[in-house]
């Protein structure tokens, strides 16, 4: 019997992103209006309803996971992971508002989870890694990955399958990595396990792979005409999927024996239950079931409704192919039949382009929409493993390779503006020109609308789609200026909307089009708590072979003179750099092939710390940068006892601490003391020890800074420093000593700082972990400090002008006061 629609669970506003249905009679959804639902089937009846809402987040849930029952959750355990980085674990015996676990160490988007049958934990994040979760606690840390882990599969209880942006799969035994599957031409989207013989993927190279866990290939499957987002394997051994052209499919020895069409762009999720039954998760909001098994059809009235509400949708040209009505044959195309299910095909019917696919079972042609003109390509860009509409190359000076600005089109221009000044270290000043150069380049995309909701977080929308809100025309590049250099140079690479109201694009991956569900009310959740925060800001970005050609060039010319020939590298060093410059060519490079770099150890760190205690200051500023880079892609090089000290050491005479702050500072040394603070900050991450004396010597170095001598760039990078140390001190305490001096610090910023924003922001996050650490160990602050603090904070308050950010965390942190 073919697969029908059995039943329609309405009440996410918002893309559904992830189901799970771990019974007949249970399926869990997740979605971007904020929660997870819990769907029950009555005994009575054969529809399900609401059971429990979750508000599982702040921001989009993306993944859902379910934990068999145990003694303390009859019912079992409901899994959620999203935006917010948390993963959080609630009852469903006895659901409340808060959840029963929260599982922190994940710095960037949860996008995936998975859990074994003994209710291990495996987690996915854009931050490139993927971790195992053991009684609600970390037990490893998958890292590997070059991109973001979009896939996890949990094989057995020790075995974690991960799929990756990078476009390998990789197989880990607890902690470590024995095998990668290689043979994707894009990134790894989706992983089932099929029993006794191996394991199946899905790309948005739009193929399905199966493969044994040895690494053999078995076989490919394609008929997907887009992105495919989702496996799942039914009891029969059949395999289901769901991507980006609107279908969900099923593949039985090796063939597509069905198409299920969706009135929606995007299936971002399917699963199977125990009894056969698939259930969708949908770009519209909706959940459904298709049943083999007729008695669980919906009924003739349902079904109908919906064949004809598929048959109605309008699909963009380029999501079809480039189209001439003149060349397309007239209704007698239909005459003849399709040769396998799920065959497509085009005719012209008068003035209308409409799309048929070929159903075996009614052995007919069945309408699934009309297509409508769309400008620009379907095909979306992957920037550092992330899909966007655009991906701009900005030219900032001759004879620099241009910066790249990735942004989708219903994003916040604002946002994006900031991320991208951000992550070059440019000056937030030039924020306007960045706006206009999007808006320009966009064909002037804008989001007002008083029926918008804008993510509080993200600055991404989800609306209703309008005749406002897509351009009618799209004039051409050749008239847009780069916002740095004045020329007309960019690559706009864009999937461009459509001037049809079901183009609109995902603002969370940029790979969708559809018309949203209708909006409600900004969630209460846009107020909720953020701390405690642990989300380390490391200053990555960087042009290596640029570091590397200015390192070697200043040798060159202190080889040169005799008076300073003493100083130049030693062949030793030389290789020490050469072989230090490779690896961070290959980790920050995503088109790097070179997988042979060995990673820098403390012999590395070594020569770059001789170097920076043997050169002039002034020639210093490419070995301050890369003090930078080996701080935060080789934590693993530090290990040696002692080692660190020297480095901080090494940075403090780099920076010229001992030296007077006599003002304007000689432009060398700024250079130098911003890239020293930024190297102080990449020291504190994920998995930083604090008791260790090193930490001491940077707090009390920081504590000699002149704050009034330091420039903007370096206020922000101060309080970025004590952020990422406080996001490390929840996990590993300061001592009493250092959290005086930390605490000291962070009020200096508040009472000194009155004109930049983001420093405040960062400062206030970090006594916000400061007070939470405090708080949940019982050492309440003293009551001096909270005085000082209660009355720095009005006059925070007024310096920013009220703005939304930085009022909210004033109110958490007086919340801990």
């Amino acid at each position: 019997m073919p697969f029908k629609l059995s039943a329609t669970l309405k009440a996410h506003t918002s893309d559904v992103r992830a189901v799970n249905s771990p019974t007949n009679d249970t399926i869990l959804s997740a979605s971007r209006d904020s929660t997870a639902i819990s769907w029950q089937k009555s005994s009575s009846s054969s529809s399900f309803a609401p059971e429990t809402v979750i508000r599982a987040g702040a921001r989009y849930v993306n993944a859902v996971a379910y934990i068999a029952p145990t003694p303390d959750a009859p019912k079992g355990y409901v899994v959620t992971g999203g935006q917010d980085a948390i993963i959080n674990v609630f009852s469903l015996s006895s659901p409340k508002e808060d959840p029963d676990f929260s599982l922190l160490g994940h710095s960037e988007n949860i996008c995936a989870l998975d859990v074994t049958p003994g209710g291990t934990i495996v987690s996915g994040s854009w931050d490139r890694t993927a971790r195992v979760w053991k009684n609600f606690s970390l037990a490893y840390e998958l890292k590997g990955h070059e991109l973001s882990v979009w896939a996890v599969l949990a094989v057995d209880e020790e075995q974690v399958l991960t799929g990756s942006a990078d476009k390998t799969i990789k197989l880990w035994n607890q902690h470590k990595s024995i095998s990668t599957f290689r043979g994707h031409q894009d990134a790894v989207r989706g992983l089932a396990l099929i029993p006794d013989l191996g394991f199946a993927s899905c790309s948005n190279d739009s193929e399905i792979r199966v493969w044994t866990l040895g690494g053999d290939l078995i076989y490919s499957l394609s008929g997907h005409t887009s992105f495919v987002y989702s496996l799942s394997i039914l009891p029969s051994g059949g395999i289901v999927s769901g991507g980006e052209d609107r279908s969900v499919r099923i593949w039985k020895d090796g063939e597509c024996s069905q198409v299920l069409v969706h009135p929606a762009i995007s299936v971002w999720s399917v699963s199977t239950m125990p009894n056969g039954d698939i259930v969708s998760g949908c770009s519209d909001g909706i959940v459904r079931v298709f049943s083999e098994a007729e008695e669980r059809w919906a009924n003739l009235e349902e079904l109908k409704a919906y064949d004809d509400m598929v048959a109605s949708q309008a699909l963009p040209s380029q999501q079809v192919g480039d189209i001439k009505k003149s060349d397309l044959a007239g209704t007698e195309a239909l005459n003849v039949p399709g040769k396998k299910p799920g065959d497509t095909k085009m005719i012209r019917n008068g003035d209308i382009v409409e799309v048929y696919q070929w159903d075996a079972d009614s052995i007919s042609w069945q309408r699934i929409g009309e297509v409508v003109d769309a400008v620009g390509q379907g095909r979306k860009q992957l920037y550092q493993g992330k899909e966007y509409d655009y991906v701009f190359d900005v030219d900032i000076q001759d004879g620099v390779p241009p910066l790249k600005l990735p942004y989708n089109v219903a994003e916040n221009p604002f946002a994006a503006a900031q991320r991208f000044l951000q992550s070059n270290d440019l000056p937030l000043s030039y924020i306007d020109q960045v706006v206009n150069f999007i808006e320009k380049n966009t064909a002037g995309i804008k989001l007002g609308s008083n029926e918008e909701y804008v993510d509080p977080f993200t600055g991404a929308s989800r609306y209703r789609s309008n005749s406002g809100s897509v351009p009618t025309t799209n004039t051409g590049p050749s008239t847009y200026v780069d916002p740095y250099t004045g020329t007309s140079r960019y690559s706009g690479n864009s999937a461009a909307p459509s001037s049809a109201p079901s183009a609109y694009m995902d603002p969370f991956t940029g790979a969708s089009r559809y018309s949203g569900a209708p909006v409600s009310s900004p969630p209460s959740a846009v107020t909720s708590k953020r701390i405690p925060m642990a989300a380390w800001n490391l200053y990555k970005p960087a042009n290596v072979p640029s570091m590397s050609h200015k390192t070697f060039e200043v040798d060159g010319r202190l080889r040169d003179e005799i008076s300073t020939s003493s100083l130049a590298m030693y062949p030793q060093e030389v290789a020490s750099f050469e072989d230090t410059f490779a690896y961070l060519t290959h980790v920050t490079d995503p088109k790097s092939t070179n997988l042979n770099t060995a990673k820098p150890t403390a012999s590395n760190v070594d020569a770059i710390i001789q170097i920076l205690e043997r050169w002039p200051s002034a020639a210093l500023y490419p070995v301050v940068d890369l003090s930078r880079l080996v701080a935060a892609f080789c934590p693993g090089a530090f290990e040696t006892p002692g080692l660190k000290s020297r480095f901080v050491q090494a940075l403090i005479t780099a920076g010229e601490w001992s030296s007077p702050w006599d003002q304007p500072l000689q432009k060398y040394r700024e250079i130098n003391l911003t890239l020293c603070l930024k190297s102080l900050a990449n020291m504190f991450q994920e998995g930083t020890k604090l008791n260790e004396s090193w930490v001491s010597e940077v707090l009390l170095t920081l504590s000699q800074l002149p704050y009034e001598v330091l420039s903007k760039a370096q206020h922000t990078c101060l309080a970025t420093i004590l952020f990422n140390m406080s996001c490390t001190q929840l996990n590993s305490p300061l001592d009493a000593p250092q959290r005086q001096q930390f605490f000291e610090l962070t009020l200096r910023i508040l009472k000194n700082e009155r004109t930049d924003s983001e420093t405040l922001y960062r400062t206030l996050f970090a006594v916000g972990n400061y007070l939470y650490t405090m708080k949940s160990s019982g050492n309440l602050p003293e009551s001096p400090q909270v005085q000082i603090l209660v009355e720095i904070l009005p006059s925070i308050s007024q310096t920013c002008g009220g703005e939304a950010r930085i009022q909210d965390l004033i109110n958490e942190v007086v919340g801990l006061l």
